[in-house]
């Protein structure tokens, strides 16, 4: 058995017995994308790398369906139009590749996550700030010590790791915990049962 794939278990595991500590966080952001949803609003998500894939796996389980049968939920990852991405990246900077499609789709009412495992990417950072201006909801779904968009964001869910692959790992858990709470919510399924 390989001693990398052992240790990186035992880190993972460090990593996911904290999580507990951040049920007030995780409640508060499922309360958030509950009333964005119920309200009519959609979900955007942003973050970069690894960041940008949790960004379209979490807005995917939105749209399409997490584990049972129901109705599609807005949800939009803003990592995936590539002209998009390369146009502003080019004509302005990289650091406006979120903010700007923030200020063409968001509107009041919707709701944005900001995922950072630093906390400190500048492109999440001025898409979160675009998201302010203009009245939107945000959450963080951070890493390390938050960095400075733990200041920034209305709720932030800060993993306790300095880990990259770990937080993300655990990023995605926090994933489905919102859309799995936030359908069950809704009253579009019931809750799941553990075996």
């Amino acid at each position: 058995m390989s001693s990398q794939f052992l240790n990186n278990i035992k880190e993972h595991q460090t990593v996911i017995a904290t999580l507990a500590t951040l049920a007030p966080q995780v409640e508060s952001a499922i309360a958030l994308l509950q009333q964005t949803i119920a309200q009519g609003g959609k979900i955007m998500l942003c973050g970069n790398g690894g960041s940008a894939a949790d960004s379209q796996h979490i807005a995917a389980e939105f749209v399409g369906r997490f584990i049972q049968e129901r109705k599609p939920l807005a949800a939009m990852a803003l990592s995936t139009d590539t002209s998009a991405l390369t146009c502003i990246g080019n004509d302005y900077s990289f650091a406006d590749i979120f903010s700007r499609q923030v200020m063409a789709l968001g509107r009041t009412g919707d709701c944005l996550i900001g995922i950072s495992t630093s906390g400190n990417s500048q492109n999440v950072i001025e898409a979160v700030k675009a998201a302010h201006s203009l009245g939107i909801a945000t959450i963080g779904l951070l890493g390390r010590d938050g960095g400075k968009l733990a200041s920034l964001c209305q709720c932030n869910i800060t993993v306790p790791s300095q880990s990259t692959a770990r937080i993300q790992e655990a990023h995605i858990l926090i994933g489905h915990t919102l859309c799995g709470e936030v359908e069950h919510r809704l009253g579009l399924t019931t809750p799941a049962v553990s075996p």
